[in-house]
């Protein structure tokens, strides 16, 4: 029987397979899932929930910057959540850290490091590269869109996040399979809980997050 289940998140296959074989070698006996998308990734814990930690990467359909963060930290606040990415800029180390993450591997990692630094959030702590602890603090506005970002439902989330990418209310409706009645009332929602008064505004608050 496996001793942790980890679900890792990331649309290069390659690249799954690379974290599975190097999670593999360690001697924490792990259940391992995968998902390609946001999609796969809602999907797979709205079936089963019962997941010890999920390696997301920042960038990949449905994700871009830190919005897949912040939907699993305010959807799933007990399932803890390790950034796995190829950027290792210490500015989104600290921010990923600052909006709940508990830790931030980059993809340059040997396999040592990444089993030490599973192992270490699976105990409890939190890890990230010793660099990351020399820089300033993360800027108090992207905290407090952060926060704001996290009050949003995980469907306002996935609006927004199509907001982003430029689509109209009936293409939205048309992707969540909703009315675009009820995609106007989560825009309504959307604006209300991140104080602005657009949906303009919406998407400049919510790139902010990007930090990539």
């Amino acid at each position: 029987m496996a001793d942790a289940r980890i679900l890792i998140v990331d649309d290069h296959p390659l690249f799954r397979e690379a974290l599975r074989n190097a999670l593999g070698t360690a001697k924490t006996r792990l259940d391992i899932s995968e998902a390609g998308s946001l999609d796969a990734l809602i999907s797979h814990l709205a079936r089963d929930d019962s997941c010890d930690l999920v390696l997301l990467d920042l960038r990949m359909p449905g994700v871009q910057g830190l919005s897949g963060l912040i939907y699993l930290r305010s959807q799933y606040p007990n399932i803890p959540v390790v950034i796995v990415s190829a950027s290792e800029e210490p500015g989104i180390m600290r921010k990923s850290l600052h909006l709940g993450a508990s830790g931030f591997i980059p993809k340059s990692s040997g396999a040592a490091t990444i089993i030490e630094a599973v192992e270490t959030v699976l105990a409890g702590g939190v890890w990230a590269p010793p660099w990351t602890e020399s820089e300033p603090p993360a800027d108090s506005e992207a905290a407090t869109i952060a926060e704001r970002v996290a009050s949003l439902t995980a469907q306002q989330i996935r609006v927004l996040l199509m907001l982003k990418e430029g689509l109209l209310n009936k293409q939205i409706a048309h992707a969540l399979n909703v009315s675009e009645a009820t995609v106007k009332a989560h825009v309504s929602a959307i604006l209300l809980k991140l104080g602005v008064a657009s949906r303009t505004q919406a998407v400049i608050a919510a790139s902010k997050l990007e930090g990539l």
